[in-house]
């Protein structure tokens, strides 16, 4: 470490608190808030003291956060301005300690103490790679193994060729219409997929019959309560969010409606193929609510302006113009789905399996100003709808194929 460094420097960074740093509270009852969480002020608070010893690093050099004792006093809400200052009150040879507080405005929202440990970059990284590199008897990188696929699915089929997984939406007779069931199912798949390390390194996602997924079981959502809801909604949300975690690429090849629900399974795939009688849209406003996960996905692939045309109007869009909006990566007739899905598992598999997962993770990770994260909010605005009138009023209106007469209540 450089010299010069004396008690007393400070410096201090400004946030504004978006949903990456928040957490709502109340989930399960009727009121919630959503609020700059503890965690996030103490990474405010750990990146001031960063920045105060920025400039006197070495090359090669970075200061790692070694102990942190932190009082949480108030808190800010979503879109709250938040400033972070560290001051160093000790200084050691490879330590320095600083007093950090937290503030909205004059506001105190945190105080605390904070050490950090100035350490080799180069010896930080061997141990990095030491403590994540596999080992010895795992999985062969060279052959492919026939990974047991997930038994006594009922919602789902699953299927396993070298090393691509192909995993169908099996509810044909319901437009493959997502259940609780096939909540349970699909997580049950994710983690398979998860944990097949280099056994299974592209998957596949379609759907039986004649769509992809006609979206949420509207039949079933009638028969829960408001908590069943809400939980529903939450898990599928990070389930689908899961999708992006997951270490092989996923392809969507998706046949007919792929809407609600099922443009959001869609989404959260890697790659997107549909034939030529695929259609994509967000219809939960014609049902009397909002969506209740799925609107950063949408978002990010198409843009805000188009993300709002899908979920005010309700509308359907064709695969041609899912193509137009980048939504897609190509077309192709019925018969050609599965055999452009396997072209591309195909041209996949031909890339270095870990730069690919890396790649894969790299680019998830970086999300802007906004990551996707607002399922929360999302949610708490789904189950609040799911409570009117005009939800009840939507639900019947689907339900006996008629339109629905909403009346603001």
């Amino acid at each position: 470490m450089k010299p010069g460094l004396k008690i007393g420097a400070t410096a201090e960074l400004t946030w504004t608190v978006d949903p990456s740093l928040t957490i709502t509270l109340g989930l399960g009852s009727k009121r919630t808030a959503t609020v700059f969480s503890t965690p996030s002020m103490i990474m405010l608070m750990e990146r001031s003291a960063r920045e105060v010893l920025r400039p006197f690093l070495e090359e090669g050099e970075e200061s790692v956060g070694a102990e942190i004792h932190v009082e949480h006093l108030g808190g800010a809400g979503l879109g709250a301005t938040v400033r972070g200052v560290a001051t160093v009150t000790r200084v050691e040879a490879k330590a320095v300690h600083f007093e950090i507080q937290a503030f909205e405005g004059s506001r105190l929202l945190g105080q605390g103490h904070h050490r950090r440990a100035v350490v080799s970059v180069e010896k930080l990284l061997s141990r990095l790679e030491k403590s994540s590199s596999p080992s010895e008897g795992g999985p062969s990188r060279e052959t492919p193994s026939m990974s047991a696929e997930p038994h006594s699915l009922r919602t789902l089929r699953v299927s396993v060729q070298g090393w691509i997984a192909t995993v169908t939406l099996n509810r044909p007779e319901k437009l493959n219409a997502v259940s609780a069931e096939m909540t349970s199912e699909l997580e049950k798949v994710a983690g398979w997929l998860g944990e097949s390390g280099d056994r299974i390194r592209v998957a596949i996602l379609t759907g039986a019959g004649t769509a992809f997924s006609s979206g949420d079981d509207v039949k079933e959502l009638e028969t829960l309560t408001p908590e069943e809801a809400r939980a529903l909604s939450l898990r599928q949300a990070r389930l689908y969010l899961a999708f992006e975690g997951l270490p092989q690429p996923i392809i969507a090849a998706v046949n007919g409606f792929a809407t609600g629900a099922g443009c959001v399974c869609a989404n959260a795939c890697d790659f997107r193929i549909a034939s030529h009688a695929a259609q994509f849209g967000m219809p939960e406003i014609k049902l009397g609510w909002t969506p209740g996960y799925g609107l950063s996905q949408l978002t990010s692939l198409v843009g805000k302006a188009r993300a709002l045309d899908l979920c005010l109007t309700g509308r359907l869009i064709s695969a041609r113009t899912a193509l137009e909006w980048g939504m897609v990566r190509e077309v192709v007739s019925g018969n050609r789905l599965i055999p452009a899905a396997l072209e591309l598992a195909q041209g996949l598999l031909a890339m270095p399996p870990q730069a690919l997962r890396r790649t894969k993770r790299a680019l998830h990770a970086d999300e802007g100003n906004w990551p996707k994260v607002t399922h929360y909010m999302d949610t708490e605005a789904y189950v609040r709808d799911f409570q009117t009138s005009d939800a009840r009023e939507g639900i019947q209106a689907f339900l006996n194929k008629r339109a629905p007469k909403f009346t603001g209540r």
